[in-house]
């Protein structure tokens, strides 16, 4: 199985060309999955990979290239996760400088009322799970190096949060994302809630949780220990809604009932990923979850995994986007999210299942 994962992951990267013109979060998937199976394989492709991207983008005096700094989005802060790895490995001051804009940014990003970011300009006053994954993982890494360690409780009330606009009580699981105003046609009329839970949405809040639990001093103990007790309820949320066969899950999470419902991979990915890391963290009970999370990464391999006619490997089973509104558009209803396009290797699934076999290695 490992030498299809090591091909399959090989050829992608020898192939791969930036998501977009801009500065982007896909990109950003990609680069964070090279980053941890650098880390946890030693295999300098991985590091020249994410080196080599870089050094396209941001020039000597520090300068995003490709930036987009007319619209205000929190997407864009994902991608800023590799500088800190550049400037490790190779002490080049354009990496900090550029790490320094965006913490910048990020202190200009418009705000709802309590505290937490704007998903984007053009999603005003609206709370989206995917933001915390963006922003605050960066931010927290950021704070603890750079900082003064002085963002940790404004981290952990965008998590507070979170739980308390977005959380369903009966269901153990967070709606993708919560309009303030209540006035958007997806937005419920008396919470602001979105009508289901999309996996993907959920992938990214566990693996911010996660992922800000690792960068965040302990000793910041009421903050780091809020962010500890958020992961393991909502880790033990999902893990209800698991296929009893694969150990994966479904786009629309509870409702496995629902004709053309499906596993999807980066969702699965993501949430497999959080657990790994979180056994590893010693945050999760090793006989809970290691062998049950490494079993269903090796079912999603299986599964999601496969190899053409022509000796290339794809991965398989990934939606290609979702998201709601603006206006009208994108209801939020079971129908739209399983509307959706289902694509072979994006970067959104295969950043992810990079990171999650990062973390399978490592275990």
């Amino acid at each position: 199985m490992r030498a299809n994962i090591d091909a399959f992951i090989r050829q992608y990267l020898n192939a791969y060309r930036p998501y977009k013109t801009y500065w982007n979060y896909e990109d950003g998937c990609v680069l964070v999955g090279c980053i941890d199976l650098y880390q946890a394989s030693g295999e300098s492709l991985y590091r020249d990979f994410v080196l080599r991207y870089l050094e396209q983008v941001i020039s000597p005096d520090g300068q995003i290239t490709n930036y987009p700094a007319d619209k205000y989005n929190i997407d864009s802060s994902n991608c800023g996760k590799a500088l800190f790895f550049a400037y490790d490995e190779t002490g080049d001051e354009r990496y900090k400088k550029a790490l320094d804009y965006l913490m910048d940014r990020l202190a200009h990003h418009p705000r709802c009322a309590c505290g937490n970011f704007w998903h984007k300009e053009i999603y005003p006053e609206q709370i989206w799970l995917d933001g915390l994954y963006m922003a605050q993982p960066l931010r927290v890494e950021y704070d603890m190096r750079f900082g003064g360690k002085q963002w940790a409780a404004d981290v952990a009330k965008q998590f507070s949060n979170v739980r308390a606009y977005l959380y369903d009580e009966d269901k153990k699981l967070y709606y993708h994302a919560c309009d303030m105003m209540k006035q958007q046609p997806w937005a419920n009329k008396e919470t602001g809630k979105s009508p289901n839970f999309w996996l993907r949405s959920m992938g990214w809040y566990l693996m911010a949780l996660i992922d800000c639990i690792d960068k965040m001093d302990e000793q910041l103990y009421e903050h780091y220990r809020a962010l500890i007790d958020l992961f393991r309820e909502a880790i033990a949320g999902i893990r209800r809604y698991a296929d009893p066969a694969t150990g994966l899950y479904y786009q629309v999470i509870d409702r496995a009932d629902v004709e053309n419902n499906y596993l999807e991979t980066s969702g699965s990915a993501m949430i497999l990923y959080a657990m790994l890391k979180g056994v590893r963290l010693g945050l999760l009970d090793r006989e809970d979850y290691a062998a049950y999370a490494s079993a269903a990464f090796e079912s999603l391999t299986r599964e999601k995994l496969r190899q053409d006619g022509q000796g290339l490997w794809h991965l398989h089973g990934i939606c290609a986007v979702a998201g709601l509104g603006p206006g009208e558009k994108r209801d939020g209803s079971v129908a739209y999210y399983l509307s959706e396009p289902v694509v072979a290797d994006d970067a959104k699934g295969v950043g992810p299942y990079m990171m999650a076999y990062a973390e399978y290695l490592r275990a």
